[in-house]
């Protein structure tokens, strides 16, 4: 039965997963989860192929944090994610130029692309993610699948004694829960 495996029969190995350096540029973590995620094809046409996810690990090989989607979109493109304060300092403003009319000065002239490739610059560890549970590998899938609902995650590290050993993803869990429809009646 699907749900009575364990951890380890449905994790990603860390082997084959996207990791990059804390240290690493936004731009470096985006073209490794890039590379790792698409499979190009026809007009430069991205069919999902891979993980939507990079793991951030230390100097060490130890996770430190996780990069998704909307972490690099909140850091390339700020103005788009928060309020007017964020939007506007992103730009390069400060409310208080923005209220005596100084936001043509600095970066508010900049061009979307220009922000974007400064931005880039960015360490990955000031903006990823921070591990919000972790599981063994011979843990059941209804733990795995409790701890993803309980942290509001959809990514889940699996360590072996206290090393990353894989991941767990929301997909996998996705996957043994509909193998159960796929058998046959008992």
């Amino acid at each position: 039965m699907p749900l009575k495996q364990k951890v380890r029969d449905r994790m990603v190995p860390v082997a084959d997963y996207a990791t990059i350096s804390q240290d690493a540029t936004l731009k470096e973590a985006a073209m490794a989860l890039r590379g790792s995620f698409c499979e190009l094809s026809g007009a430069q046409s991205c069919t999902e192929a891979g993980h939507r996810t990079i793991l951030a690990m230390d100097d060490k090989g130890r996770l430190t944090g996780i990069l998704d989607f909307n972490s690099f979109l909140r850091a390339l493109i700020p103005e788009v994610a928060g309020g007017l304060t964020a939007r506007l300092s992103a730009l390069g403003v400060s409310a208080a130029f923005a209220e005596q009319g100084a936001e043509e000065q600095d970066e508010a002239r900049m061009g979307l692309s220009a922000r974007v490739r400064k931005n880039a610059q960015v360490r990955v560890r000031d903006i990823m993610l921070k591990v919000r549970g972790t599981i063994e590998p011979d843990a059941s899938l209804m733990d795995a699948l409790k701890a993803l609902f309980k942290n509001r995650i959809t990514k889940l590290p699996v360590l072996e004694n206290g090393k990353l050993a894989g991941v767990l993803r929301d997909t996998d869990l996705f996957m043994a829960v509909t193998d159960l429809l796929t058998e046959a009646d008992e």
